[in-house]
């Protein structure tokens, strides 16, 4: 009999529920209002990343020879006693960007890679995924993401390979992450 009238009390409730529901259609209910919250600040991120790569340099190549180009940077870094730093990513890619940006912008990292590598930007993208060269050196994408690093000596071997969310710090890079990898990774 209890067990009848608890029944009977939840399925009112869920009637009465149900009507007040239907009869206040203009409230919005406050999980509704963290979803439409929720939505708009995702918008809003979304606005503010395209912005910033719309900003920033975009040094991946879509139409390059990849593999014609790395063969051409083997003989130069030989010539110039350099490695090769391959930054692999693309220009949609805001983190790749990023890196590049930060880079570009800031002299000691700047000094460091002019003096120790010969940089490329490895594209990858839809109309490029350049696929047989990063089948070569691992496919190291599809493992870290990108920007993804790939170093080869001045022979062309690959000598390590570098998940870039290690480098991160907030939403960029920290300096002194970034600065141990590349002195790291310089030729001898």
């Amino acid at each position: 009999m209890i067990l009848k009238s608890v029944k009977i009390a939840v399925l009112v409730g869920l009637l009465t529920g149900t009507l007040s529901c239907a009869q206040n259609k203009d409230n919005v209910s406050a999980s509704d209002q963290t979803t439409v919250d929720s939505t708009a600040l995702k918008e809003q991120k979304k606005k503010a990343a395209a912005a910033e790569v719309a900003k920033l340099p975009k040094p991946y190549d879509e139409k390059e020879d990849a593999e014609a180009k790395i063969s051409s940077l083997i003989k130069q870094a030989k010539a110039e006693n350099k490695n090769i730093m391959i930054q692999a990513g693309g220009n949609w890619c805001i983190w790749c960007l990023r890196f590049n940006d930060y880079v570009q912008k800031t002299p000691e990292l700047k000094e460091i890679v002019d003096k120790n590598y010969i940089y490329y930007h490895l594209n990858y993208s839809p109309k490029n995924k350049n696929e047989k060269v990063f089948a070569k050196y691992g496919n190291p994408g599809e493992k870290f993401g990108y920007p993804v690093f790939i170093v080869l000596d001045q022979n062309g071997k690959q000598i390590h390979t570098q998940d870039s969310a290690v480098l991160e710090e907030g939403k960029g890079y920290s300096l002194e992450k970034v600065k141990e990898f590349f002195m790291k990774w310089a030729p001898m």
